[in-house]
């Protein structure tokens, strides 16, 4: 692995080479902020909730939902039991949502409600305990201030978030081809998460250009709607995303700055010279997606303008 140092000895080398700052003044830009990440205090936390996910990752295909919730439990400590090392409240709502979201579609049992419950109790208890609530605790709770959230209060907000947890998991349960994001793994590979805008792209830019089955495609005007009839009498193709030199995606909700790069690599890969326009309602950060889910307003969401 890379450390800050080896990065910030290379840069260093730069240091009175006019010509060759001014030809790689991007890269140093570059490589200046992956030392400064790297240099960042919450560096260490970062990379032990990733290793975490990839662990809750890998039981989600071999254990039962309950038990992959009661991996987390012990991870869910109060304020006054927390250390910098520990998830805060919205961190364990980041992971919730990955753990529901992955899973997808599953068996409602006893020990799954049982473990809901374990988990529902100790949320409930650590909103309650938090010296200072955060923005999205406010907004989640109804409460602008700890002294006023009570622990009822506290339960009927931690309730409402599982009864949307349960929605996520049946997100796309009307999809045939985009039915899960979560590939078992085998002797030779482990199991990995490969995200839905991923598929689409694939899906849009396969060579042997299918027919898609979760892509549809809107007719308009009248010459649209006059092949639309056709097509009920005799065997007419549909229009195929690929078929054109632009494509346009739009993402509702947002979209991450690694999703973008997956895109444009994806397109490199797939579709070399293919133009792509990835437009979205706002750019999302990790903590952005609780927000979204548990704390908007979807009849009359906030556009930013």
């Amino acid at each position: 692995r890379v450390t800050p140092g080896q990065l910030t000895s290379y840069i260093q080398l730069f240091k009175n080479n006019h010509k060759a700052l001014m030809n790689h003044c991007g890269l140093l830009q570059l490589g200046l902020a992956t030392v400064q990440t790297l240099k960042h205090l919450q560096t260490t936390k970062w990379d032990n909730f990733l290793a975490f996910e990839r662990l809750l990752l890998q039981s989600i295909g071999e254990s039962a939902m309950s038990i992959v919730l009661n991996q987390l439990l012990p991870m869910i400590k109060p304020f006054n039991q927390r250390t910098k090392d520990d998830y805060s409240p919205e961190e364990l709502l980041i992971l919730l949502i990955y753990i529901y979201s992955v899973a997808g579609e599953f068996t409602v049992d006893k020990d799954l409600g049982e473990a809901e419950e374990k988990v529902k109790k100790a949320l409930a208890q650590v909103f309650c305990e938090e010296s200072k609530l955060s923005l999205l605790l406010q907004k989640i709770t109804g409460c602008d201030s700890s002294i006023n959230l009570t622990l009822h209060k506290s339960q009927i907000a931690v309730d409402e978030l599982f009864t949307s947890l349960r929605d996520i998991a049946g997100a796309r349960n009307l999809m045939k081809q985009f039915k899960s994001v979560y590939v078992p793994g085998s002797h030779t590979h482990q199991a990995s998460y490969k995200p839905l805008l991923k598929q689409v792209v694939e899906e849009i830019f396969n060579p042997e250009k299918p027919d898609p089955v979760d892509i549809e495609h809107m007719s308009s005007g009248l010459t649209d709607l006059l092949k639309t009839g056709f097509s009920m009498f005799m065997k007419v193709s549909r229009p195929h995303p690929s078929d054109h030199p632009l494509l346009i995606l739009f993402m509702v909700g947002g979209l991450t700055i690694s999703e973008a790069k997956m895109i444009k690599d994806l397109v490199m890969s797939l579709k070399p010279g293919t133009q792509v326009i990835v437009l979205s309602t706002r750019l999302l950060k990790a903590l952005n997606i609780p927000e979204l889910l548990f704390a908007t307003d979807r009849l009359h969401p906030d556009l930013g303008f």
